[in-house]
């Protein structure tokens, strides 16, 4: 699949010489669609570091073998996806989390998004868009089934419009430099990093670093915070 020869700068998908594949981890409760799974993203060049068929489990073997893309199940026996995320995305540095579940359930996905998963993607979805959705996790895309991206956006953008809390004295959010600035709205209208770095004509690694730093001086913890936050300030009409 042409997909999976495109390289990307955290080495997702296959990996050719000197190049080192990205680390994936498969959790689901079902023996059959875990190992199917597993195997699907072997063949297409991923290094399966573990599996998991239960919410503790996939806990210890993930701070164990320290994937770079978990795909997660929801249902989950022992303790539910959402948990999973929560407790692996707050390590530092944690896994990026692509949900792969049966639920397009507008609740489902919404719980997700907010525990830290960076996608999710329905299990009706091809061998190739699940390589493919691995692939972009890693790079730090956010990527959704047709449909589930529009919802989380508006989710964002019906929070944003709710009135602020009263003033208090915490201190002001750290200046953003200009360039910073310009990628966050362009993050914000739901561009990829490689889309940013061709409209801006710098590297996919440059945008990387400046999201990287702007996740840093505002506090936030991954991508769909930092939409959030762009999204809160307007950035995305802009």
């Amino acid at each position: 699949m042409s997909e999976q020869t495109e390289k990307n700068e955290r080495g997702g998908g296959a990996a050719g010489a000197g190049e080192v594949p990205t680390r994936v981890m498969v959790v689901d409760d079902h023996p059959m669609w875990r190992d199917a799974v597993a195997r699907d993203l072997t063949e297409a060049g991923f290094d399966v570091v573990a599996t998991a068929g239960d919410g503790p489990q996939a806990v210890r073997r993930a701070t164990a073998t320290t994937p770079d893309v978990i795909v997660l199940d929801l249902n989950l026996p022992g303790m539910p996806g959402v948990q999973v995320c929560k407790e692996l995305v707050g390590s530092r540095p944690g896994p990026r989390v692509l949900v792969l579940s049966a639920s397009g359930e507008h609740a489902d996905v919404l719980e997700a998004v907010k525990s830290g998963a960076t996608g999710y993607l329905l299990k009706s979805a091809s061998t190739a868009e699940l390589t493919d959705a691995v692939r972009r996790t890693a790079a730090g895309d956010p990527v959704f089934t047709p449909g589930l991206a529009g919802l989380v956006l508006g989710e964002y953008r019906r929070l944003a419009s709710e009135p602020a809390p009263a003033a208090s004295d915490e201190p002001k959010a750290p200046r953003l430099t200009d360039r910073e600035t310009e990628v966050l709205r362009l993050v914000a209208k739901g561009l990829s990093y490689k889309q940013i770095a061709e409209r801006l004509v710098i590297s996919h690694r440059t945008v990387q670093n400046h999201v990287q730093n702007t996740l840093g001086k505002l506090q936030l913890h991954n991508r769909v915070e930092l939409v959030r936050y762009a999204i809160e300030r307007g950035l995305d009409d802009v």
